[in-house]
């Protein structure tokens, strides 16, 4: 049996975490086994996209469905991710995590082998719900695990890999189809997922460590159906709406999604109030670099999400290019990201949430390079100049994204690691679904009824100035977080 770690108190100083866990085993087996699991859950938002035009054409998919293959995934995992995060909390991080972790690879398994396009979005949907008993879970054991510096390094390596994962997700979809590895196809994009995930498996169950809440409750029942019902009025809509028009229900269903959630916030402030074990310790709003990070992370993802969805989309309609090829252009978005969010955390040792304001204004001037290069390129032109831009932006995201989950997780009481990894993934995937719905409005509307490859960049165009806006929004947020990066472990 597994050891169980006790979480560190809040009060501790910063020293670095030993090389072996109790028992003898190497703690340092723990990170690139969260991290592969993370990469697996990150990737599969984008990988899919790459696949869809080939699953369409095999199981004759109709566009509803193929709509709920991309749309099942995000709604069911953003749904989970708060609840799931108590869970792990209350009956054991490594457990829950673990639980997750299989049916993952079993539902890609079925995805992989799906005989009809029902019969995927059903299994995407498991998908789904399997990633959300993984994300929160695995955040909260890297907190817990790791210490000081060494609990710094996992944050943001964890940062890094969700990075990575976003933006390499068109490119390895793109070479699995081209590989076609034993006439595959588009399975290969799930399947990929199986050895790795009966790899992960296996190091988890001997290498991870287990460890819980130290005060047991029950899982607030009342509390799980008010956010389940209020992420789903909130998700919902947003991931369908224009591709149905705005239909009445989506209307009702958003603003039915405020009331939901204010009683959700009220029933868990009464839970704490008495100790009645909520799902989220509304307390941890009053840490500001918590709360105020929450909201940045959400702008942070309104941007991310549509940049890499609406680019891809201008590069292949746009400017003609296979899925292999856009996913060859987004390499100097993973270069340029992978580099800065190896810099950022000694940056941000030394001059604390300033890091953050850099990374914003890189990215600035990334996106605006990426608007004057799209406006004077045409259509045949190649698109090498974009490059240099595309590296800048990739740059100024590493430099935020990479100290941010730090920045908000570090203060946080161990005994709701679980519940506040929760509520940070929820607030990255509304935050994507948010900025696509917003963005998508623009660029959609830009493009009109045309579909010819001129069309693209100016609704393109009109979409970046939207994202240049977030983040001018995201620069001037950060300037309310804690001037420096509060010591804790």
């Amino acid at each position: 049996m597994s050891e169980t770690i006790t979480p560190p108190t809040a009060v501790e100083r910063d020293v670095s975490a030993p090389s072996a866990q109790p028992g003898g085993k190497p703690r340092w087996i723990v990170m690139p086994v969260i991290l592969a699991a993370t990469f697996m859950v990150a990737l599969d938002f984008f990988i899919v996209n790459v696949a869809i035009p080939s699953t369409q054409r095999e199981l004759g998919a109709s566009p509803a469905a193929i709509q709920f293959i991309i749309a099942g995934y995000w709604l069911s995992l953003a749904t989970g991710l708060i609840i799931c995060g108590r869970l792990g909390d209350l009956y054991g991080r490594k457990r829950i995590f673990l639980v997750g972790l299989a049916c993952f690879t079993a539902a890609s398994a079925a995805c992989g082998l799906a005989p009809s396009a029902e019969f995927l979005v059903g299994a995407r949907i498991v998908q789904g719900l399997s990633a959300s008993l993984m994300m929160p879970q695995g955040l909260a054991i890297l907190g817990v695990v790791y210490t000081g510096a060494a609990r710094a390094r996992a944050f943001t390596a964890y940062a890094v890999t969700l990075g990575l994962a976003s933006v390499s997700g068109q490119l390895v979809g793109g070479l699995l189809i081209e590989a076609d590895i034993l006439g595959l196809s588009w399975r290969n994009c799930y399947l990929v997922n199986v050895p790795i995930g009966l790899l992960t498996i296996a190091l988890a169950l001997r290498y991870v460590p287990e460890s819980r809440a130290t005060t047991r409750t029950r899982l607030d029942f009342v509390g799980t159906v008010l956010i389940a019902a209020g992420l789903v009025a909130l998700v919902l809509p947003l991931v369908e709406g224009r591709e149905r028009g705005w239909p009445l229900w989506t209307w009702i269903t958003l603003a039915a999604a405020v009331p939901l959630l204010i009683t959700f916030a009220r029933h868990q402030s009464r839970l704490g109030a008495r100790d009645g074990g909520p799902l989220i310790d509304m307390r941890l709003f009053r840490e500001r670099a918590f709360s105020v990070g929450l909201v940045v992370t959400v702008l942070f993802n309104m941007l991310m999400g549509s940049f890499f969805l609406f680019l891809a989309i201008y590069l292949q309609a746009g400017r003609g290019m296979s899925a292999l090829e856009s996913g060859l252009i987004f390499t100097p978005i993973g270069v340029g990201y992978f580099v800065a969010s190896l810099l950022a955390e000694p940056i941000a040792a030394r001059i604390g949430r300033h890091v953050l304001t850099i990374g914003a204004v890189v990215m600035l001037v990334g996106l605006g390079l990426t608007y004057l290069m799209v406006d004077r390129i045409g259509v045949v032109d190649g698109a090498g100049v974009l490059i240099p831009a595309f590296a800048l932006a990739g740059a100024g995201m590493g430099l935020v994204l990479a100290p941010l989950t730090n920045t908000v997780l570090t203060n946080i009481n161990p005994e709701y690691a679980g519940a506040a990894a929760g509520v940070l993934a929820t607030s990255q995937q509304v935050g994507g679904a948010v900025g696509v719905a917003i963005v998508g409005v623009v660029f959609y509307n830009a493009l009109g009824s045309r579909t010819d490859p001129g069309a693209y960049p100016p609704a393109f165009l009109e979409g970046l100035v939207w994202l240049v806006a977030f983040t001018v929004a995201i620069g001037l947020l950060i300037q309310l977080l804690p001037r420096r990066r509060p010591v804790h472990v």
